[in-house]
């Protein structure tokens, strides 16, 4: 797991709001999803948030950019979004845009994370 340091100079990259965001966004996600792992992907310029190396093993990602920042879901195509959060074009991951600290402290925020939890869970048999 990548140090402090490691991830705030990852993410100082980026201008203030995003890097605000994204901390705050880590907060959240230490919070909700007991044990996760953190690593930071440089070459895909993103943090990675699951509980194991293997891709099926991750929960989600954070994906700072100029433009804003997102937190990508694996599979999200699988999961259920009944407030409509969920973006994206791809045909199997989807995205929910964090703009503000609003969106990261809303109940369909907190819900989707428990279901892309439980979801991981479940691929790794748990």
């Amino acid at each position: 797991m990548p140090t402090e340091k490691e991830i705030t100079g990852f993410l100082a990259n980026y201008d203030e709001k995003v890097y605000e965001l994204a901390m705050q966004m880590r907060q959240l996600l230490f919070k909700v999803l007991p044990g996760i792992a953190e690593e930071i992907d440089v070459p895909a310029k993103i943090l990675g948030y699951g509980y194991g190396k293997k891709y099926t093993e991750t929960v989600c990602t954070l994906i700072p950019s100029k433009k804003g920042l997102k937190l990508g879901l694996y599979r999200a195509i699988d999961l259920p979004d009944p407030e409509k959060i969920l973006t994206g074009s791809g045909k199997v991951h989807k995205y929910v845009v964090i703009d503000s600290v609003d969106t990261i402290i809303s109940t369909a925020l907190k819900n989707m994370l428990k279901v892309a939890h439980e979801a991981c869970m479940e691929r790794m048999g748990k």
